[in-house]
């Protein structure tokens, strides 16, 4: 048996070019299906041992498992394999250059997955961070094709000088897209604003923050419709942003009874109204002790807000929604009277004297 195997060898190993073609694509099929395998499974093992979701690194390892493959393949008949100096450098030379590929592959790869896991919210999906991604995805490439250059014997530090220039003059001439560009950059590497965030803007547009590109920042608004914003105006603009600290937030409801109300009875009975909503209502948050606020005698009503407490700020909606409806029904029950605006106007009997006078 070992002598069979022995000859086999001497076979592969001295035998002409299409043996050794055969023997290529069959080590590089090798090479390939056992690293996706070991990947999968490190993959797997990473995932269960981190927060890092399993669909976030199989995105971030795209590619690089077929590379490393072709890499093994490679440097198995370089190894194995008697062949002549002519293809020998020509698989040398494919070899290096597949080494710097891979690698910047790599590395624009895991800096892309960084940025995903730091500065997106995720559910299910990845939220987009392209402005950051696409400017690493860039300066790592443009550093790999220079190396890659420099292996082939091309000189790059005329290049370099040249690309010096040439951004210099690029950058003059797009200074509102560079403007736009580092201004995005500030907003997320500050982390006061994270992809998915819920904000509103000082001159009144609000949503979800679900893209910031090289240029602008995309808001989802509550109709679904998405308001385009240029990263300078957004980043100097007044922001509200009901994500940060935490996504809970307050909101107040005002109402007003008559004065002849109990008004003791109509806060017992409007704390119970606003339990029952925050305790029924998804969005609600169910721990949260309801206030009664009263603050001021107006014109027919005695004013009071009743302030309650929802998970996120979208989820107010259907919170006061459902709190109008349920606490217009109750004080019917109860007998207690949401005024109408009102006003008293008292007329006075005219005695003929001061008609006369009036004349």
């Amino acid at each position: 048996m070992l002598e069979i195997l022995t000859e086999i060898g001497n076979r592969i190993i001295n035998g002409g070019f299409k043996t050794h073609l055969m023997v290529y694509f069959i080590s590089l099929a090798l090479g390939i299906i056992i690293i996706q395998l070991v990947f999968s499974k490190l993959l797997k093992i990473v995932a269960r041992k981190t927060n890092i979701s399993y669909p976030l690194l199989q995105q971030t390892f795209r590619g690089i498992p077929t590379l490393l493959g072709i890499l093994i393949g490679l440097y198995a008949i370089m190894e194995i394999l008697t062949i002549p100096p002519r293809p020998l450098l020509f698989f040398q030379s494919l070899f290096h250059s597949l080494v710097i590929l891979s690698l910047t592959l790599l590395v624009a790869r895991l800096a892309s997955g960084y940025l995903k896991q730091k500065f997106g919210k995720t559910s299910g999906a990845f939220a987009s961070t392209s402005i950051l991604a696409t400017t690493i995805d860039l300066t790592v490439y443009t550093i790999g094709i220079l190396f890659l250059l420099e292996s082939f014997g091309v000189a790059i530090s005329p290049l370099i000088t040249a690309l010096g220039v040439g951004g210099l003059a690029v950058a003059l001439a797009l200074q509102d897209t560079l403007t736009n560009l580092f201004s995005g950059i500030n907003i997320l590497i500050a982390k006061q604003i994270k992809i998915g965030d819920f904000v509103k803007l000082s001159t009144g547009e609000e949503g979800h923050v679900v893209d910031m590109n090289w240029r602008n920042t995309t808001i989802k608004t509550s109709t679904e419709n998405m308001v385009v914003i240029p990263n300078q105006k957004f980043a100097s603009s007044t922001i509200t942003n009901y994500a940060q600290p935490f996504a809970e937030c307050s909101i107040s409801i005002p109402i007003g009874v008559s004065y002849e109300s109990d008004l003791d009875h109509v806060e017992k009975i409007t704390v119970t109204v606003a339990k029952e909503i925050l305790q029924e209502t998804e969005g609600g948050v169910n721990n949260f002790e309801p206030l009664v606020r009263y603050f001021s005698f107006a014109d027919s009503s005695i004013n009071f807000n009743v302030i309650l407490r929802v998970k996120t700020v979208t989820d107010q909606h259907l919170i006061r929604h459902q709190f109008i409806k349920r606490i217009h029904a109750r004080y019917q029950q109860e007998g207690i009277i949401i005024p109408f605006p009102t006003r008293t106007v008292n007329l006075e009997q005219v005695t003929p004297l001061a008609e006369s006078r009036l004349r």
